[in-house]
């Protein structure tokens, strides 16, 4: 039988929720170190540096919530926020530079906003839709190739930007495939509400 203190919700105040903000935090900075000085190889490198470290608190908060129980409703809903801020900026970043066609910058930019609409519209069938397996890979993919894109292509070997592109295709690949899934696990989880609410309206 389960004792009370394992029946309660982690509080908020949580060291992966602050992790959690402080990335929030960094994605204008990182805008800035972007853009200021576009074309100086040290402003690029300072650029991706903050892009880098603001990652490695996502994969961070999502181990230490995982390992010590703290795993919230809040975690759950701005840790993907959090990152579609931060992927997001560096998308727009490089397309505002002219190093990333704008096409590409906006499918995924509809698909991770659009997944981030749904997510909050789930909310009232009483449940938060968290990463699953194939979303965290699309993030995983897409850092990588935003991290191979941010030091400037210009700057770089002809070998780091084939690899670069062969990784931000299969990024873009995952990110409408895990997004067409996100939309049927959406679909199933409404379903299955309104069968256990059948008085509610569609």
């Amino acid at each position: 039988m389960s004792t009370p203190s394992e029946n309660a919700k982690p509080s908020n105040w949580n060291v992966p929720n602050v992790l959690t903000a402080i990335r929030i935090v960094l994605v204008p900075v990182f805008a800035w170190a972007l853009l200021a000085h576009p074309a100086d190889p040290g402003w690029r490198w300072g650029a991706t540096a903050v892009f880098v470290v603001a990652i490695l608190t996502d994969m961070a908060d999502g181990k230490i919530a995982r390992k010590y129980n703290l795993v919230t409703d809040f975690g759950k809903l701005w840790d993907p926020i959090a990152d579609k801020a931060l992927t997001g900026m560096a998308f727009l970043g490089l397309s505002i530079l002219g190093e990333l066609p704008w096409w590409i910058t906006i499918i995924i930019l509809l698909r991770e906003w659009g997944i981030t609409v749904l997510r909050f519209a789930i909310l009232k069938y009483g449940t938060v839709m968290a990463a699953n397996k194939g979303g965290k890979l699309k993030t995983v993919t897409q850092s990588v190739a935003l991290a191979m894109f941010l030091p400037g292509l210009m700057f770089m070997p002809a070998w780091w930007g084939w690899i670069a592109w062969a990784v931000m295709v299969v990024a873009f690949v995952l990110t409408v495939y895990t997004g067409i899934d996100y939309l049927l696990a959406a679909q199933k989880t409404r379903a299955a509400y309104l069968a256990e609410h059948p008085g509610e309206k569609k």
